[in-house]
């Protein structure tokens, strides 16, 4: 992922919960049959649009509910990073952790629509709509968790310090 980056706008609504992101009767399945299954409660076929770079924009409450890898099937979608009114912890640290990116950003659900091409940059915290021509900001997380986003993820941050083995 770049800290800077430029991509397509999917909005979403308030409290886009685990199982509206990773629906249960996916959970088991192998990760690459995971990703056809995300958001098909709520948008179904999105998996199918969606293209890499592209960003996921919410209300409040982002990511509530069960400790699902929802960080894991964007990462493997290719979405470059979630901004949101709000966050669930559990569902920023899922993102963070698997190498997606996220921004706080309280007035992007009123300010940026469906299909809007925005340009971000996690690392200041601002979110250009190059589409209306308008710019918001947000709050950019702490400089260890950009890193850990940026590195692609906790394990290839364990991995680049020598505390993790590669499984064989």
């Amino acid at each position: 992922m770049a800290l800077q980056i430029e991509g397509t706008a999917w909005v979403f609504g308030d409290d886009i919960n685990t199982d509206l992101i990773l629906p249960g009767a996916a959970f088991l399945l192998p990760v690459e049959e995971q990703i056809k299954y995300c958001f098909s409660a709520n948008r179904p076929g999105w998996s199918d649009e969606v293209q890499p770079g592209d960003i996921v924009v919410a209300g409040t409450n982002f990511g509530l509910g069960s400790a699902r890898p929802i960080g894991n099937v964007f990462a493997r979608l290719g979405v470059a990073g979630i901004i949101a009114s709000t966050f669930n912890g559990l569902g920023l640290r899922n993102c963070v952790n698997y190498g997606v990116h996220v921004l706080p950003c309280p007035d992007a659900i009123d300010t940026i629509a469906d299909g809007d091409r925005i340009a971000v940059d996690w690392q200041a915290g601002t979110v250009r709509n190059l589409s209306q021509g308008s710019e918001i900001s947000g709050k950019a997380l702490p400089q260890a968790l950009l890193d850990i986003a940026e590195a692609g993820g906790v394990i290839p941050v364990l991995k680049s310090e020598g505390l993790l083995e590669d499984a064989e």
